[in-house]
Parts: C-alpha cells; structure tokens; sequence
C-alpha cells in the first residue's frame, strides 16, 4: 500500500511539474502602443521579431528583447511574410487594401501592390513564391470575397480567384498538392481549392462549432484542424472531407499552429487570456497538456521550433503597457 501510494504521489507530482510553456521573458512596448496585436513572425538570419501593432510594425532584437525598429505607413497591419533570400518583408495592410513590400535591412518601402480593402489573411507557397491574400468581401460591399495571388519575386499580381461568401478568414495550403483550405466564415465551411486550375473543388460544412478562423494542417495524417470563435477546435479528414471530432478551447482563438515535431497544436484565446496546447496522440486522438496563461487578448501566437520558443503579443491592460510574451517550450 505504501509504495502504491507513494508512486501516485510521484506521478502526480511529475505531472504538475509538467508545463508544456514556461515564461522565461516579455518584450515591452512603448507606452503609445495601443489596441489588440494581429500576427507576428521572426527572421532568425537576423535575429528579429515583427510585431503588428496598430498603424506600424514594430521590430524587436531577439536577442535583447528590445525594440529596433518601427515600420510606419502601414494603418491596419494584419498578416507577415520575411523571405530570407530576398530580404524583404510582406506585409497585409487592410484599411487601404494592399501589400506593402519592405526592403529587410533598411526597412523602406519598395513597393504597394493595390488589392481590396480588408487586405488580411496570407498563405506562401515556397515553390513558386505566391503569396496567396484574402481581401475584399463584405468590406468592398461584395457578396463574394477575393484570394489574390501575388508573385513575391516580382512584386506583381498575378491573378484572383473568387470565392463565394463575403468574409473568408485563415488558409493552409499542401506541399505534396495543389490543394489550399480557406475558412469561409460567411458560410462556416471550409473551401479547398485547386491552386493550378484556380477552382473550388469542394465545401465542406463546419458543423461542430461557429465562427471557423485559424487553420492547421496535419498534411502525412491527412488531418486539418480548424478553430471556431465559438471555442471548439474541430479535426477534418482531409481524404474525405468529414469531421473527425472537436474538443474545447478558449474563445476568439485567431491563431492555431501544429507542431509536426512534437505533435502539439497551440491555440491561443483572447477572451480567456491563456493558449490551450494539445498533444496528438494519434491522427483520432488528441490530449490536453493544459492552458499556459498569456494575458487578455493575446490571441494570437508565432512558435518557432529553431528557438524552442513560442510568442505572443499581449495588448495594453491599464497602467500595464503591451508586451510579447516569450515562452520556453517543454
């Protein structure tokens, strides 16, 4: 009896030691920085961090934690893309509708490629260098919603496809396919489109949840995983389009990664003020390894495995100024 007990209270121990993040620092903001953060990336060839605060993107030096830089002319930054080999940052502003293109090292703008207003979501295809932009919708007063394709070499768009429904949100695209998965929160499904024909080829109802937004992909599983402002992540079967199941998060998640790796998806609410992480146990089965409390409206989040580090942007809560939040991933 005494050993048996004495082994739960290790296991019991080892289990609340067990946090899958651990907070090792914050990057602070300047007072001015006000308003909710929409998404971030880093370029680890130059050891930055690019925020989206309100009318300027904001670099922060990793390895300081301090901030560098500030990118304005940009009024509603939304989506990031850096490609390393060009040195230049993409960025979705979505009150003029663009894509602001900036050269990487001395941050000016070299080019505006006009799109429709509420520029936001991306998708990058690495192979051909498209960068895939919802815009328009609802905000241009169209019943349908617009993915333009930009070539990022060029700097030119090269077409748009259209999509019924007045507001899309995330998409993932395949590397083994030419498929790309578009949350339709007009209609609460997903669209999978071909992106060589440039057609929808099917729409598949969102049923376990409302509100569809970020998106992941699980793509040798053939599993995609789509959040719901409602507050449940829903697993598709890629191969034939149906649910799989859906377990709860926090609401108004407005990011999702899937970590290949270690086959853990992180799902950050703003309402709950903390990121749900999951563990796949396998493609039918997922586990819950806790929620990791950020800050209210830290909904979204950029992990990147090269640092074992996951970040998210915090906005302005009183006398507390906005803030990146950096975890240590276990």
């Amino acid at each position: 009896m005494f050993i048996t007990m004495l082994v739960l209270f290790v296991l019991r121990a080892q289990s609340a030691d067990t946090v899958p993040l651990k907070l090792v620092t914050t990057y602070d903001f300047p007072s001015d920085v006000d308003g909710k953060f929409d998404h971030l990336i880093v370029d680890l060839n130059g050891h930055r961090l690019f925020t989206t605060p309100h009318k300027s993107v904001d670099v922060f030096d990793l390895d300081t934690g301090k901030l560098i830089h500030r990118i304005t002319g940009v009024e509603v930054p939304h989506a990031l893309l850096y490609r390393q080999d060009l040195q230049r940052l993409y960025v979705t502003d979505g009150e003029p509708g663009a894509l602001k293109i900036f050269d990487g090292k001395t941050y000016d703008l070299i080019k505006t490629v006009k799109l429709l207003p509420d520029a936001d979501a991306i998708a990058y295809d690495p192979v051909t260098k498209y960068l895939y932009i919802y815009n328009g919708g609802k905000d241009a007063q169209h019943t349908y919603s617009t993915i333009s394709i930009v070539d990022t070499t060029t700097g030119e768009k090269v077409d748009d496809i259209k999509v019924d429904g007045d507001q899309l949100e995330c998409m993932v695209l395949e590397t083994s396919g030419p498929r790309l998965y578009v949350n339709n929160r007009a209609k609460n499904q997903v669209e999978v489109i071909d992106r060589n024909t440039r057609q929808v080829l099917a729409s598949w109802p969102v049923t376990l949840g409302k509100g569809n937004d970020p998106i992941a992909l699980d793509e040798p599983n053939h599993r995609l995983f789509v959040i719901c402002r409602s507050g449940q992540l829903v697993v598709f079967n890629t191969e034939n389009g149906k649910e799989v199941q859906a377990f709860p998060v926090g609401e108004f998640v407005d990011d999702l990664v899937f970590d290949a790796k270690s086959k853990r998806l992180y799902a950050p609410s703003g309402v709950a003020g903390s990121v749900d992480v999951y563990e796949q146990t396998d493609p039918d089965h997922y586990r819950s390894l806790g929620k990791v409390s950020t800050g209210e409206w830290g909904k979204t989040g950029r992990l990147v495995p090269e640092l074992n580090r996951y970040f998210v942007p915090v906005p302005k809560n009183g006398t507390n100024n906005a803030k990146v939040m950096v975890y240590q991933v276990d």
